[in-house]
């Protein structure tokens, strides 16, 4: 097994409860086990979001790299993105 370091956690009395809850249900064998799976679940958001802030990154560098796309009109903007939805929104229908 890992080393394992003991760390004290304080939470307020309905989150506390919550856990007790969960392991007097059986859902854990204990509160720390509890807190393990929501630490892992934590990390595994926090990877997850790192991820897509990479891929924002990565989309925003090549739209940069890309170029100009030109004098745009908001009005002609704003129809197509009505068409692209309108298009998409029938397509679900079918």
């Amino acid at each position: 097994m890992a080393d394992i370091e003991r760390v004290t956690v304080v939470f307020p009395e309905p989150m506390a409860e919550q856990l007790r809850a969960a392991v007097e249900a059986g859902e854990y064998a204990s509160t720390s086990e509890a807190v393990r799976d929501a630490v892992r679940l934590w990390g595994g958001r926090r990877a997850l979001r790192q991820r897509e802030i990479e891929m924002l990154r990565r989309a925003w560098d090549e739209g940069k790299a890309s170029g100009s796309a030109g004098a745009l009109k908001m009005v002609d903007v704003i129809a197509e993105a009505k068409a692209e939805k309108a298009a998409e929104d029938s397509g679900k229908r079918a």
